[in-house]
């Protein structure tokens, strides 16, 4: 499949993945403060706080095990080698990969997790709470007549 016009698509597709995952892990954290601090009861969901944790866990243990993202080589497998890159290849893909060392790139990913994981500690998940049932009236208000 590398190489063909659906190589080509299926590869920008899983770029498109990888850039929307970067982003909620970026996103997430700043929605988190700023939740907060506007009070937003959704900031205190465990499940998406532990999957914001999970996902920034697993890049920083990728990258202290010096592997690729599994999604990078994904994407390079399903291009295979091109001479060309297609738009959505161009453009998303500065997003993600700088001509940085690997090293540089292990220090964000680990920092940026200790960072998730401190805001754990300081805008703790709150397990969620289940609504009241409404109460039936009481036997006395059941003979009163309004």
């Amino acid at each position: 499949m590398a190489g063909t016009t659906a190589g080509a698509w299926l590869a920008d597709l899983v770029l498109a993945a990888h850039v929307a995952i970067a982003v909620s892990i970026v996103l997430g954290l700043l929605l988190v403060w700023i939740g907060a601090a506007a009070g937003w009861r959704w900031v205190h969901n465990p499940w998406l706080r532990a999957a914001h944790l999970a996902a920034i866990a697993f890049v920083a243990v990728q990258a202290m095990a010096g592997r690729i993202c599994p999604l990078t080589t994904w994407e390079d497998q399903l291009r295979g080698v091109r001479t060309e890159r297609g738009f959505i290849e161009r453009h998303l893909s500065a997003l993600l990969y700088w001509d940085l060392p690997p090293a540089a790139f292990t220090a964000i990913y680990v920092g940026f997790a200790l960072l998730v994981a401190l805001t754990m500690w300081r805008v703790p998940p709150r397990p969620f709470r289940r609504r009241a049932a409404p109460r039936p009236p009481a036997a006395e208000d059941a003979t009163r007549l309004p």
